[in-house]
């Protein structure tokens, strides 16, 4: 090959490497900005920079209309919740007072009718505080799904929670005959105290309300990532096949028929658990108990 062969292929690869540079840089340069634009919409300063007929103009141009129908979307979404918000503030301020009444009226009747009138007031009290139970709990759950009432979950034990929470459940549990155990922890974890002890209270309730006799026992140990809280008793268990059905609002039983109650109180537990990272999971076997676990998390 002569001299000038050689020139030229190097001029060619030289051309080539040159060709392969400028197109990384531009690349890179694209990338760059691809980058810098989404940071800039992250921070809701994205502004559209380029009107040609570029292919980073036209991405420019839908990124702008996105976030703009985002925004949208979102101030829609705030609008609704709002109204949710003031909707479940009129429900719950204007049934307490009719409910307080109706309950009043109830004892009054039930102390002053004739004896062969007392099972039917009774039953009318009863029934209020079904009901006044059932709007409480749907308030309750509403105000989590709205996003109006929020978990603040913190760092700390879970043994003066559950403490509290057992106490408040023993004259209940004495009165039917129950032994209501709370074993010794020093497990921690990241929950919202309040909410935590409102999820506990409904698992320690339902294990007290059906189960007849014998036990039912509050323990929490933890692990490496979770912290698992158990509320185990000596019932009459849970068929396999309604184990899933659990946890979806207004579910009961067939064990759970006879029983008072609304079907709202476990699936407010699992509305609290997974807003605070957790979940929870029952184990069960007809005729053998069941054990309920929420599980939170540690970090």
């Amino acid at each position: 090959m002569t001299g000038a062969g050689y020139l030229c292929l190097s001029a060619m690869a030289l051309a080539f490497l040159a060709a392969l540079l400028w197109n990384r840089w531009r690349t890179r340069r694209l990338f760059r900005r691809l980058d810098r634009m989404l940071d800039e919409a992250l921070r809701g300063e994205f502004r559209e920079e380029s009107f040609d007929e570029t292919l980073l103009s036209a991405v420019e141009t839908k990124l702008a209309h996105y976030l703009s129908a985002s925004a949208v979307s979102a101030g829609r979404l705030q609008e609704e919740r709002d109204k949710i918000k003031t909707l479940i503030a009129d429900v719950s301020h204007q049934t307490k007072t009719p409910v307080a009444n109706v309950l009043l009226y109830a004892q009054l009747l039930e102390e002053q009718a004739p004896e062969d009138c007392r099972a039917c007031t009774a039953a009318l009290g009863e029934q209020a505080r079904k009901l006044q139970s059932l709007i409480e709990s749907l308030v309750k759950t509403s105000r989590l799904e709205a996003g109006v009432l929020a978990l603040h979950p913190r760092p700390g034990p879970l043994g003066p929670m559950l403490e509290a929470a057992a106490g408040q459940f023993a004259p209940k549990a004495a009165e039917k005959g129950l032994e209501l155990a709370l074993e010794p922890t020093e497990a921690e974890a990241v929950f919202d105290p309040k909410w935590t002890a409102e999820a506990v209270c409904n698992l320690i309730d339902n294990a007290v309300k059906y189960t007849p006799s014998g036990s039912v026992t509050i323990s929490a140990r933890a692990y490496e990532l979770f912290a698992r809280v158990d509320v185990a008793d000596t019932g009459p268990g849970v068929a396999e096949e309604e184990l899933e059905k659990l946890f979806l609002r207004f579910y009961r039983g067939g064990a759970a028929l006879d029983t008072e109650g609304v079907g709202v109180g476990l699936y407010l537990v699992r509305q609290i658990a997974q807003g605070q990272g957790g979940y929870v999971k029952v184990f069960s076997r007809p005729g053998k108990g069941a054990r309920f676990s929420l599980f939170l998390p540690r970090n």
